[in-house]
């Protein structure tokens, strides 16, 4: 498969007020790209053309969208040569989940780590009720749950409040520290004060883990979808998270649970030769609803992991003092569509004052004001058009969903009847 060495943007404006092509070379991807814009100013026309020429190219990709819209539009263009590699997750197809457990996918080293990347998914959703001690119980219910086989998130509840399921967990756990926590902390609380205390999990995680949507989903022993295998062998991942199906929180959460996999999956590679370690591009929309606190970890960390980040959203108010400083700090493009006054202020200083305010404010739909680090580390800033909507129609949508149902779905009677045994165990 032909391997282009250039991602084409548009048509760039020259000092002679002429037009000449604008590209990046695909490395320059590696420095990850910020893409920011109000609604409407053409955002998503850029992902579509960025996401369809790195699949023609034959390069892994992967797609993140909370809207849904893009996810479906893109199926219609896989090429007849990329379908078998592609993976349609949607939670929103209720009769037919793919699993997602991140618990049965763990080596024993990173235990801890997929503990902590739960937990913050959770902390993510709730930052304003979220308590220490909450935090405490659930890491150490997650990573005690990690040790276990044949089991998920659902265990969770169960495991707080189920004495014999319980003392299962607690002999399949290998860390003595954690052992000691649920055996003898835990045991030595009365009755009164450890209601209080996982009273917490059981209203927050516990009621949403007990959706029909998210439960059949999360509640899979295995999970037929593997993100490392995704990412090595250049397949194609597209996550239709739509909130106007599954709801905000739900969408949220699986959104951050995805990208806690994908993060993991590009820190394992530290045990592969760096010659051997392929570039994943994944594309995250609205990623401020995932950012979760070890988001600022991926940005440092994933390009020398070959993971190559491109995120996107509307106003930068949308993130946190510390996820905003991590994607300044780390991202090597910057995209901006047209923005409000505020962003166009803070753009401005981050364009090195290359653009004035006013530019970034009054810029037409799809011009864009573009920095790029290229590989050699030289700045360069562009005020660009973009090329209209790729279009290769290939007619593929229902096929390609049936085709991920058959290989990486579960019928929905066949994972209810799996959950309601598990219920029923009484280990």
């Amino acid at each position: 498969m032909s391997m282009d060495n250039h991602l084409h943007i548009g048509m760039r404006q020259t000092w002679g007020g002429s037009e000449a092509p604008f590209d990046f070379e695909v490395s320059d991807a590696r420095y990850h790209t910020y893409i920011i814009g109000k609604t409407g100013s053409g955002k998503t026309t850029l992902l579509r053309n960025l996401i369809l020429q790195l699949i023609l190219q034959g390069h892994g990709v992967g797609l993140i969208d909370p809207h849904g819209d893009l996810a479906e539009e893109l199926l219609d263009h896989i090429p007849p040569n990329r379908a078998e590699q592609t993976v349609y997750f949607h939670p929103g197809d209720r009769d037919f989940p793919i699993g997602l457990n991140l618990l049965t996918q763990t080596s024993p080293e990173d235990r801890h780590l997929v503990a902590s990347g739960i937990v913050g998914a959770f902390k993510n959703l709730w930052p304003d009720s979220w308590g220490p001690r909450m935090e405490y119980i659930l890491h150490n219910a997650v990573a005690a749950l990690a040790h276990c086989p044949n089991t998920s998130l659902l265990g969770v509840n169960r495991l707080l409040t189920d004495p014999i399921y319980r003392r299962w967990v607690i002999q399949q756990v290998d860390d003595p520290f954690l052992r000691d926590f649920w055996e003898n902390e835990y045991e030595s609380w009365d009755a009164r004060f450890q209601r209080e205390a996982i009273a917490p999990i059981q209203n927050k995680v516990g009621q949403l883990l007990l959706s029909p949507i998210l439960r059949n989903i999360v509640g899979q022993v295995r999970s037929k979808v593997s993100i490392p295998f995704v990412m090595d062998e250049r397949r194609i991942f597209i996550a239709n998270l739509a909130k106007g199906q599954i709801g905000h929180d739900k969408a949220n959460l699986i959104g951050s649970l995805l990208i806690t996999q994908f993060q993991l999956a590009a820190m394992a590679r530290n045990r592969q030769p760096e010659h051997e370690r392929r570039d994943f591009y994944l594309f995250v929309d609205e990623f401020q609803n995932f950012a979760t606190e070890s988001f600022t970890a991926i940005l440092a960390e994933a390009r020398k992991y070959r993971l190559n980040l491109t995120l996107s959203h509307q106003y930068i108010a949308q993130l946190s003092p510390t996820v905003r400083e991590a994607v300044f700090g780390n991202v090597g493009t910057v995209i901006a569509f047209r923005v409000g006054f505020n962003d166009a202020e803070h753009l401005h200083g981050e364009f090195g004052q290359e653009f004035q305010p006013r530019q970034f404010v009054d810029l037409p739909r799809y011009e864009t004001l573009i920095r790029n680090q290229s590989t050699d580390g030289d700045m360069h800033f562009q005020r660009t058009r973009l090329h209209p909507p790729i279009v290769t129609n290939q007619g593929r949508r229902e096929r390609l969903v049936k085709r991920s149902r058959e290989r990486f779905a579960t019928m929905r009677e066949i994972v209810e009847n799996k959950l309601e045994r598990w219920l029923k165990d009484t280990h």
